[in-house]
């Protein structure tokens, strides 16, 4: 190799380590939150069996179907998603998800409504200095179909935790047939969240 050609070399191998440094320090800057407030994410997923005689709840509205979900609760699987995204989120000591906040052998949760569940997560969050930024949930059931519900169901999620219905998005899906709930065996419902903490 020439003196010139290794020069060039050298001068670029500096020239892209320099880079490379700025690109770190930037980056370091960046990830550095100089605030209090801090974002979290929760995620929440439940799934409660269907059978007849029992009643369909689903974001605190009832809903007419042939069939109902079965639980300690009322089954509610999408205040139960949305619970659990909350407290997975808030990371609070004692209180890491529904089960152990509202644990099912405890009578005193026996047919308890899950939206007034959901008002008290709200409450706690809010005692812990934390807000709800937003939500976004997942309903996955062959049947009924939930359309007609949506927007009941977000004002009713949304006066729970004292949000804007904006805050609440909500869809709904099948499985074409597969799996348990595409058998119409059970109800699913995703949800994750996003929290801030002050």
């Amino acid at each position: 190799m020439s003196s010139n050609a290794e020069y060039d070399a050298v001068t670029s191998s500096a020239s892209t380590h320099a880079v490379v440094s700025d690109i770190a320090s930037d980056s370091s800057a960046v990830c550095t939150n100089t605030t209090k407030s801090v974002m979290r994410i929760g995620i929440g997923i439940d799934t409660h069996a269907l059978a007849s005689g029992y009643k369909l709840v689903l974001g605190g509205v009832h809903i007419k179907h042939n069939c109902g979900l079965v639980g300690h609760s009322d089954a509610d699987v999408l205040c139960h998603a949305i619970m659990d995204a909350l407290l997975g989120a808030a990371r609070i000591v004692g209180a890491h998800d529904i089960g152990e906040l509202f644990p099912d052998t405890n009578p005193s949760y026996k047919g308890a409504s899950s939206i007034e569940l959901l008002a008290k997560v709200g409450a706690i969050l809010c005692d812990n200095s934390m807000r709800v930024c937003d939500l976004d949930s997942v309903i996955i059931a062959q049947r009924p179909r939930l359309s007609i519900y949506r927007e009941a169901m977000r004002t009713n999620i949304a006066a729970a935790l004292g949000i804007q219905i904006g805050q609440v998005g909500l869809k709904a899906t099948t499985t074409e047939h597969l799996g348990p709930e595409g058998r119409e065996e059970g109800i699913t419902a995703h949800c994750v969240a996003l929290v801030e903490s002050e």
